[in-house]
């Protein structure tokens, strides 16, 4: 179990830091959808955090582990996800001196998990990080594209990995993920704008790529 290192601000008593798999078979812990609490209820958490409650960063790690795992799968991370997602956490902890209480800490912690997705890729030199989507368990999926027959997922998901990055990205956070248009833009860096408009042409070039399927507008 990692120990938890101290934010910028406010130095909470010592702690540990749950894993992730701990907390995924741990009892009593309640799972939720990956959307967390609203923004009040987990500012108050990270104030609880600052001001010494370290044990309370468990709750943040409790809501948002799923979606997490789910982020650096979908980027590339395969078996190497809990390890990113454990990383991201113990990153987010020492920066959360500097989040913004006034934001969601969902697509900032998302942010940190898509930038270590990337170290770890760049730093193995992993070419084969396409194949890595061919190969998704089904738990990392939306429920709704879990519901497609084998045969159309994998239509989709070849589909998807065929896009250029910056699409596959793009529809990865809107589609699968389920983020908002301005979580995208905060998990990804990008305005608004860019969001929507890549989306708009990542769209058109499934509809190319799926012409006989339905794909959303």
């Amino acid at each position: 179990m990692t120990r938890l290192p101290r934010p910028n601000r406010q130095h909470p008593r010592k702690s540990r830091l749950p894993t992730v798999r701990n907390l995924r078979g741990a009892r009593g812990v309640v799972r939720v959808d990956g959307k967390g609490g609203g923004i009040s209820d987990e500012a108050a958490i990270v104030h609880r955090v600052r001001g010494g409650d370290s044990a309370a960063y468990a709750e943040l790690v409790n809501r948002h582990a799923q979606v997490a795992q789910r982020m650096a799968v979908l980027l590339g991370a395969g078996a190497d996800a809990d390890d990113v997602v454990q990383e991201s956490f113990v990153k987010a902890y020492r920066a959360l001196g500097s989040f913004r209480t006034e934001s969601a800490f969902r697509p900032w912690l998302l942010r940190i998990v898509a930038n270590e997705t990337r170290n770890l890729l760049r730093s193995k030199h992993r070419r084969a990080r396409r194949e890595e989507l061919a190969t998704l368990p089904d738990e990392v999926l939306d429920p709704a594209t879990a519901a497609l027959s084998s045969e159309r997922r994998r239509e989709l998901l070849d589909a998807l990995k065929a896009l250029p990055e910056q699409y596959r990205l793009v529809v990865t956070c809107r589609y699968l993920l389920e983020l908002d248009e301005q979580e995208t833009a905060t998990v990804l860096g990008w305005p608004r704008g860019t969001v929507k408009s890549r989306l708009h042409r990542a769209l058109q070039k499934l509809r190319t790529q799926l012409p006989d399927k339905e794909v959303q507008r």
